[in-house]
């Protein structure tokens, strides 16, 4: 497949960033949807920002059921690529396709049947925001099998090496959330203004384009790998493998999100601005941990492939440039959130008390940032490895552990507001310390699964880095 790499070979920071590049850009693709859709949303008010943000949360807990056909289909397609067993990778994506589709069906079903109970989880007490809410994930529910499909042919085309072609796909996307939001949205001509269902509408499309994409370049692609017809001679024991390698991370995925949804409750107790702070700030947050995520997906596939072929020592090697990329990174995106925040957040919002709430989100987020990269990446490795129960349990329980702490601190005569924003920044501290540790801890032992007898440091070779 033209735009493909082999990671197994040749210099490690050069495959790397040759992969890692167009991840994060899609990364940054995926990000923006979201965010064009917050910066045309926000000029309707922070009524409608609130709407959308409320019902986004089950579209945001929809990537627990994506991410156990993702997870799967990425670390198994680049661990059979990396044994150049065809037969194995070819099995691994059908099945990846098809626990997709079935999951995004009954979720879609799940969404429409209790809306009403979805939203009113959030005690909102605006009836106009409720309206509004249920309004768009209605829409974005008839969507959803696209916006479920669309993250595992992503994810399969960058466990095979070529992070390229989703790039160059999700942009197309983008390019019509782009061109549909503002017409949507406020209306043009004699095209209505739609508000909250014109985003929704806008979304849906995009995504539509997305797939339409996707599966134009596989049917046209002469790759041995996409001769496959789903649904058709089903293979169980795949689906359990996948199952295996996605429950852990589809598990911290939705409880993150529940977790997140119990916080919201604690925020919309504030209000409706402190709904809309949320929102816009984790928005313009996600910037970072896109970031890493994209070049954890990287790492993810690197570790795969030479896992498969078993080169353990080159795994060391890529897991060391990548830690230092996202010290790197983590360290810009904290200076950025803690010092330009205020500037930041008035892009989205044009509200003065709006603005100054979110400059605190911003700004103490900010300080976890650089701890959140590295947990991100070090969550990488161990997926490449197939093993994702580790960073999966750190994540569950110092994510939970949001909730009683923002509780506790959020009391308006200890820091209000705020506390709950200080209440993800520690976690997120704590998650990053705790799971590097871990990581160094089992290589400096010998115990990192799969890796026989691994030398106690990194370990350096100038040809291949």
């Amino acid at each position: 497949m033209k735009g493909r790499i082999d990671l197994t070979q040749g210099k490690i920071t050069e495959k790397l960033v040759k992969l890692s590049l167009p991840i994060m850009a899609t990364s940054f693709i995926q990000m923006a949807y979201n965010m064009i859709d917050m910066i045309w949303v926000g000029k309707a008010g922070s009524s409608s920002v609130a709407a959308v943000g409320t019902a986004g949360f089950f579209t945001w807990l929809a990537m627990a059921f994506i991410t156990i056909s993702k997870v799967g289909a990425e670390v198994k397609v680049a661990q059979s690529m990396g044994q150049h067993d065809v037969d194995e990778t070819k099995l691994y994506i059908k099945s990846a396709i098809e626990i997709n589709i079935i999951l995004s069906i009954l979720y879609t079903i799940f969404l429409i049947m209790f809306k009403d109970q979805l939203i009113g989880f959030f005690r909102l007490g605006d009836e106009n925001v409720i309206s509004m809410s249920k309004e768009y994930l209605v829409i974005v529910a008839f969507g959803m099998i696209f916006y479920f499909i669309n993250p595992v042919f992503t994810a399969i085309f960058n466990g095979m090496g070529n992070s390229k072609t989703p790039f160059l796909i999700n942009t197309i996307g983008l390019l019509t959330n782009i061109v549909l939001d503002p017409i949507l949205i406020l209306g043009l001509g004699k095209i209505p203004s739609m508000g909250v269902a014109g985003a929704a509408i806008a979304t849906v499309v995009a995504q539509i384009v997305v797939t339409s994409c996707f599966m134009l370049k596989i049917l046209k692609s002469k790759e041995i790998y996409f001769k496959i017809i789903p649904f058709k001679d089903i293979k169980l024991n795949y689906y359990k493998i996948l199952y295996n390698l996605g429950i852990p991370v589809a598990l911290q995925s939705g409880l993150f999100t529940l977790f997140s949804m119990t916080l919201g409750v604690v925020v919309a107790s504030f209000g409706p601005v402190a709904v809309a702070v949320q929102k816009v700030g984790s928005q313009i947050e996600s910037i970072s941990w896109m970031s890493a995520e994209g070049i954890a997906a990287a790492l993810s596939s690197f570790v795969g492939q030479n896992y498969g072929s078993k080169d353990y020592d080159r795994i060391q090697r890529g897991c060391k440039i990548t830690l230092l990329i996202a010290i790197i990174m983590g360290t810009i995106n904290t200076i950025l959130l803690v010092f330009l925040g205020k500037y930041i957040f008035s892009i989205f919002i044009n509200e003065s008390e709006a603005i100054l709430k979110g400059a605190d989100y911003l700004k103490i987020l900010g300080y976890s940032q650089l701890f959140m990269c590295i947990e991100i990446v070090i969550a990488g490795a161990f997926r490449g490895l197939g093993k994702t129960l580790i960073p999966s349990l750190v994540s569950i329980i110092l994510t939970g552990s949001r909730i009683p702490l923002a509780y506790l601190i959020s009391n308006p005569s200890i820091l209000g507001l705020n506390g709950v924003w200080w209440s993800i920044s520690i976690s997120s501290i704590l998650k990053g310390i705790l799971l590097l540790s871990i990581f160094i801890i089992l290589i400096r032992t010998q115990k990192l699964y799969g890796f026989p007898k691994l030398k106690p440091n990194f370990v350096e070779d100038e040809n291949n880095i």
